[in-house]
């Protein structure tokens, strides 16, 4: 449970989902420290929410996964539900997903499940504020920095609004899921421990999201890729998109909550822009790595 000032609105937890986590744009910079960036996997996503809520980009939001959430303010708010889409209600009335909804207080804003995408944004007008760690309110799932997963019971403290959320004439322009994960790759800086067929095989290949992808990384389900030398890397150091690839030869892309350090070889890495819609591919999704 986040404390609340005195004073403060209030957001109680009804139904937390299979994983609802605060988070915001992340703690980058502290890698030295041995701590990751975290924040939204869909930055893009979170930021259009916030947006439509009447929040500054980086404004703390709750992430849901697959199963939504169910919360309650004990004062009204406008409220955005968006990323992946689901059925939106107010105390069982259906209510619009990627606008701004009233929630009176004392009523519950149900998120429906996932009906496309895994993960879902929902930005309320003034934020989330529970205490900053290293600057960002983010849940870090590695670390355990910031506040810890959503539980039934919980409270979190709800920012004061800086006036009405703007409106808009037109549907914002939300994207949906993709059919086809596509990731541009710059191979390196351990591509000399593959093989040349199996370089190839990464870039030729199809493969697939596997449903035991998580914020740290996106795992894939495929050909295993052959290493062209035996023994160990000493750990060094992870980036963002960093491609790593275990014993089990299969890459894992790692995201947000990736470690800092591993041993494991990283053939390729991502560039940070390519990776916002691989939080929204669900299990058994295409993937295809290109060269960048």
């Amino acid at each position: 449970m986040t404390s609340v000032r005195e004073g403060e609105g209030i957001l109680h937890v009804v139904r937390p989902g299979a994983l609802t986590t605060v988070q915001d744009a992340g703690r980058p910079g502290w890698a030295h420290l041995g701590v990751g960036r975290a924040g939204v996997l869909d930055a893009p996503a979170a930021r259009l929410a916030n947006r439509l809520a009447g929040n500054r980009p980086g404004a703390a939001v709750l992430e849901t996964t697959v199963t939504g959430c169910a919360v309650r303010p004990d004062r009204t708010v406008v409220a955005v539900v968006g990323g992946a889409g689901c059925r939106v209600s107010v105390d069982g009335r259906p209510v619009a997903w990627g606008a701004p909804v009233r929630v009176p207080a004392g009523a519950v804003l149900d998120v429906g499940p996932a009906v496309s995408g895994v993960r879902g944004y929902l930005a309320f007008a003034g934020g989330l504020e529970p205490e900053p760690v290293l600057g960002s309110r983010s849940a870090d799932l590695l670390s355990g920095l910031g506040p810890a997963p959503l539980r039934e019971g919980d409270t979190l403290p709800l920012g004061e609004p800086a006036g009405q959320p703007p409106t808009y004439d037109d549907t914002a322009p939300w994207p949906g899921a993709p059919t086809e994960l596509v990731l541009p790759l710059h191979l390196g800086p351990r591509h000399a421990w593959f093989t040349a067929a199996a370089l190839r095989t990464l870039t030729t290949a199809a493969y697939r999201v596997s449903p035991h992808s998580n914020r740290i990384g996106l795992r894939t389900e495929g050909p295993a890729l052959e290493g062209a030398r035996d023994g160990e890397l000493p750990s060094e150091g992870m980036v963002l998109g960093a491609i790593q690839v275990p014993p089990d030869g299969l890459p894992v892309v790692f995201l947000n909550d990736h470690p800092t350090t591993g041993g494991y070889p990283v053939v390729g890495v991502v560039p940070e822009t390519a990776l916002a819609v691989a939080a929204q591919a669900v299990p058994g999704t295409r993937v295809r790595f290109v060269r960048a």
